[in-house]
């Protein structure tokens, strides 16, 4: 008798128990993962282009990262650190205000998701200030909760269906489309500056297609905030922690952000997200004011703490920026060989591919997915994103060897030509 595979068996399972609303880019149900590897349940291996969304910059299950795990588990796995604290958030805490960008003293608060780390962005900003409104960008991303997907761009998936949506929230072309110093006119026609709280933005735009501005860009911009009383929110969820070559991707303009988010690689898998910044912005906020039941979970921290030991140790930033030059240098060869690429977004090891069709180059959108399930097909998992999904983008982590990336620039290679 022949049984069906076990994939297709959980895959099945999946459909009576767990909601239709969570959709997955690959029908492979994963057994275990190391460094750029994924293992299925029925043995077959993947090389690792999508990093579980930029979370896994150091790569899966990194040793230190799984021993700080297995050492706090075997300690204690909780008690709330608004209840009894402990020493992990406290170190942790610390390490992110040196690392983070700002030659000033800064604070941290500890949060699950990036989005949570957003939503505690606007509600200090918002403290601070006695402002209610935020500016975000066309094109941004900024989560799934009530704020921060009114704060996000892209309508379907994300936004349809959900409203309504959060009020004094404000939004703004990015980039090349219009300079910063159109906020000028913006505030004129849109919303008064005296009213605005702040400017959340991702140094580059990650779910909106690996967008980065031209250079000036973020420093035009925060002499405005600066200029105006706003505070400058720097959202780097996915392009922070190494991936871009900087530790932070704003570094890359010299830009002191007030306050910044950070989550998806700080904890390599585990739920831990933060916003630092200003001291005398993040002391603001009355006792209790700030937090959450699982907010620094300590086995969470004690695996943050394992991955910058590990950035340190391994010289993960440099790493990265050595592979991102590896990607570029291929994607400008794929952009030569195939009339179907147009731009090459992003920076350093946060990577883009434009796929556009026709003479009148229209978004690619069916023919990434073809790739995205080509690749799948032939053993590497790689994802797309943009306003029309037709950005094909590489998050691999940083320990990749150069065999295996050459193993995935192959199949993407052989699946472009299949187009």
């Amino acid at each position: 008798m022949n049984l069906p595979a076990k994939n297709e068996m959980l895959h099945e399972q999946r459909g009576r128990f767990v909601s239709d609303g969570v959709a997955s880019v690959t029908p492979l149900y994963v057994e275990s993962a190391k460094g750029a590897i994924i293992k299925d349940v029925e043995g077959k291996e993947y090389i690792d282009f999508a990093g579980g969304i930029a979370v896994m910059n150091i790569g899966h299950s990194h040793p230190k990262v799984v021993e700080a795990i297995k050492d706090q588990a075997e300690k204690f796995t909780h008690t709330c650190f608004m209840v009894n604290p402990y020493e992990s958030v406290v170190t942790l805490a610390e390490k992110l205000c040196q690392v983070t960008p700002g030659d000033f003293p800064k604070k941290a608060v500890f949060l699950n998701s990036g989005a949570e780390a957003v939503e505690n962005a606007v509600k200090i900003a918002r403290y601070y200030t006695k402002r209610p409104a935020i500016i975000v960008f066309e094109n941004a991303y900024h989560g799934r909760t009530l704020l921060t997907m009114t704060m996000t761009s892209k309508v379907k998936p994300y936004k349809f269906g959900f409203g309504p949506f959060a009020p004094e929230v404000y939004r703004m072309p990015f980039g090349d489309e219009v300079g910063p110093e159109k906020l000028h006119d913006f505030f004129i026609q849109h919303v008064n500056p005296e009213a605005v709280a702040a400017v959340v933005v991702e140094p580059v735009q990650g779910e909106g297609g690996f967008i980065a501005p031209p250079p000036g860009y973020f420093q035009e911009l925060a002499k405005i905030c600066r200029d105006n009383g706003i505070l400058f929110v720097a959202d780097e969820i996915q392009s922070g922690m190494g991936r871009t070559g900087k530790m932070f991707a704003i570094e890359h303009w010299d830009v002191e952000p007030d306050l910044i988010t950070v989550a998806k690689s700080l904890a390599a898998g585990m739920p831990l997200a933060a916003v630092v910044g200003k001291q005398e912005i993040m002391d603001s906020i009355h006792p209790w004011g700030l937090g959450g039941t699982y907010g620094g979970n300590p086995v969470a921290c004690r695996a943050a703490l394992a991955v910058l030991e590990v950035f340190e140790e391994e010289g993960l930033v440099e790493k990265a920026a050595v592979l991102g030059e590896k990607m570029k240098a291929q994607f400008e060869k794929w952009q030569q060989q195939f009339a179907m690429i147009g731009e090459i977004r992003g920076l350093g090891a946060m990577l883009g591919l434009e796929l556009l069709k026709g003479d009148n180059k229209q978004p690619a959108t069916d023919e990434a997915k073809q790739l995205v399930n080509f690749c799948y097909q032939k053993g590497l998992v790689i994802l797309a994103c943009g306003s029309y999904g037709n950005i094909i983008r590489i998050l691999a982590p940083f320990v990749i060897t150069d065999e295996q990336l050459e193993q995935g620039f192959a199949i993407m290679e052989e699946g472009l030509a299949a187009l």
